[in-house]
């Protein structure tokens, strides 16, 4: 069985670390090349970097950040935000990225997939989709698609556009649930075990982590490849080799943080 990851997420706002409630009321919390360094050291699998607001405000990503991060790591990462063509993509993979993430964009422009895909491979090309429960006829899954940041309904069912997007390319489904970002009350299980279960390609289960137990939960019943953590370490409230160890504990197949790296 291949390994399950644990992937934290690093969403950043004018150059700074910040995290908010669905989206909402974001603190800023310091300088994200540090915090990058530190989860790595710490055991993190991968870092996901997020620009939130370069899609809203029509701008490209802030490369300085994303090249800062590439020296101060050596895991994979991803970055996402503002991504509309496939020069800015190359701009951020030779910052130093190994992924480069699309989701409002894409949902603009589907053959943005294709193209990216085409240009640098499926497994360099992540899909971010963000979605919210809703009760509509035009989304079956009873899911929604929103871009923006959670701030624009689209009016696309989520599984189905996750299997569109695997069809036009996409290597790997970064899934965020908006109805459960920050509130560490868990993942949308119901949501992550859908998508996995519509596509072949690895899913990313994001949004909701409070404790090990979510995390397990989403591994395992949620039939995800990985698991995105943000709060949970960012207040401090775990430690990623406690969360590895409770994962592992209860059988679930994750590398141990002494294979990766040790804190000087």
């Amino acid at each position: 069985m291949l390994s399950k990851r644990l992937i934290v997420c690093l969403d950043v706002r004018d150059g700074l670390l910040t995290k908010g409630v669905k989206f909402l009321d974001n603190q800023n919390l310091g300088d994200p090349v540090e915090a990058a360094r530190r989860y790595y050291l710490e055991g993190a699998d991968e870092i996901v970097f997020y620009d939130i607001t370069a899609s809203a405000e029509g701008r490209g990503i802030f490369l300085q950040v994303v090249e800062k991060v590439a020296e101060a790591i050596f895991i994979p990462f991803s970055v996402g935000g503002g991504l509309t063509s496939v020069s800015q993509m190359r701009d951020v993979l030779l910052a130093g990225a190994e992924k480069i993430s699309v989701n409002s964009a894409a949902i603009k422009n589907p053959p943005l997939i294709s193209q990216a895909a085409a240009a640098f491979g499926s497994q360099a090309v992540v899909l971010g989709l963000d979605a919210r429960q809703v009760d509509s006829p035009g989304c079956p899954s009873g899911y929604e698609v929103v871009i923006h940041g959670g701030r624009a309904p689209t009016g696309r069912d989520a599984v189905a556009w996750a299997q569109e997007a695997e069809k036009l390319g996409a290597g790997e489904i970064c899934l965020n649930s908006i109805d459960a970002d920050g509130t560490q009350a868990g993942f949308e299980l119901t949501l992550t075990n859908r998508i996995a279960q519509a596509v072949s390609i690895p899913v990313i289960a994001s949004g909701g982590a409070g404790e090990p137990r979510h995390l397990w939960e989403a591994l395992t019943i949620g039939e995800a490849s990985a698991a995105l953590v943000a709060s949970i370490v960012h207040f401090r409230q775990y430690e990623i080799r406690a969360i590895k160890e409770y994962l592992r504990e209860r059988g679930c197949p994750i590398r141990p943080v002494d294979s990766i790296a040790v804190l000087d």
